[in-house]
């Protein structure tokens, strides 16, 4: 997902409640209180509540978190599960806005975010980050109704981009008026509607979307060098070395290729 773009109405409903929460635990008990301490798991690492890694994420955002059956699924949340396990603690998921996480709002009240989240200069000024876990590139995807061949012929067309993220600014440095949308599921259902001609975003997430969508196409890709990384509290580096201690067995295993063929198999490559 993404660069910035802060004055949204999904900033107002889910920041604001993530905010409203840190609020009422520096004010609790009796007024003038602090908020809780931390606590610490094997290996020193400190958790915001005790005995949960708390994670933050900006759902849906198919397939790498999303609800199935009443439960968060999806690429991000099979790797957050294996962090809590090695953490030896329970996985609890926080829903919450684009816009917080990628300004670190979100990890006020969350252990780490974990939510497609693109490794920029911009980001790690506020943030730090995990080894990269996936490259993600962007990409065109389009009607074959369209006409579009390129980017230079989508100009005048209908594209979509999802708000605040680097397929949004992409868009916007190679000339195209896009729509912005909230959220991806919002332009993928924009597309197969056909409201807009074309979406520019992430590889993994728009693959996906037309995967088996015969009136849907791949255009062009982009190498833009995209790693999506595992967002953390500034300075933490107890939980960054957990965290790069888990992303290296889940390689060194094959957990992680196997979390990739899985939700993306080969249509987000």
């Amino acid at each position: 997902m993404q660069l910035k773009s802060l004055a949204t109405a999904k900033l107002s409903a889910k920041a604001a409640a993530i905010l409203a929460v840190g609020a009422l635990s520096l004010t609790a008990c009796g007024g003038g209180g602090t908020a809780p301490a931390a606590t610490s798991t094997p290996g020193s690492v400190q958790l915001i509540n005790a005995g949960k890694l708390t994670v933050c994420s900006d759902i849906p955002y198919e397939p790498f978190e999303f609800q199935k059956d009443g439960k968060n699924v999806g690429f991000d949340m099979d790797i957050a599960a294996e962090l809590a396990k090695d953490m030896k603690a329970e996985l609890n998921v926080v829903d919450s806005s684009f816009e917080a996480i990628e300004t670190g709002t979100a990890l006020t009240q969350c252990d780490v975010s974990i939510s497609s989240i693109s490794i920029t200069d911009t980001r790690k000024a506020v943030m730090d980050f995990s080894s990269p876990y996936l490259n993600d590139d962007l990409t065109l995807v389009a009607t074959e109704a369209s006409g579009i061949t390129n980017i230079d012929s989508a100009k005048g067309k209908k594209v979509g981009v999802q708000q605040a993220t680097t397929g949004a600014q992409y868009a916007k440095d190679k000339g195209l008026d896009a729509q912005q949308f909230e959220d991806t599921g919002l332009l993928v259902q924009a597309l197969k509607a056909g409201t807009i001609d074309a979406a520019l975003g992430n590889q993994s997430v728009l693959g996906y979307a037309i995967k088996d969508d015969s009136k849907m196409k791949r255009v062009e890709n982009y190498a833009t060098g995209e790693k999506l990384g595992i967002a953390i509290k500034k300075g933490n580096t107890a939980m960054a070395d957990q965290v790069n201690a888990t992303l290296k067995r889940l390689t060194d295993d094959g957990s992680l290729k196997k979390f990739e063929t899985t939700w993306f198999g080969e249509a987000a490559k």
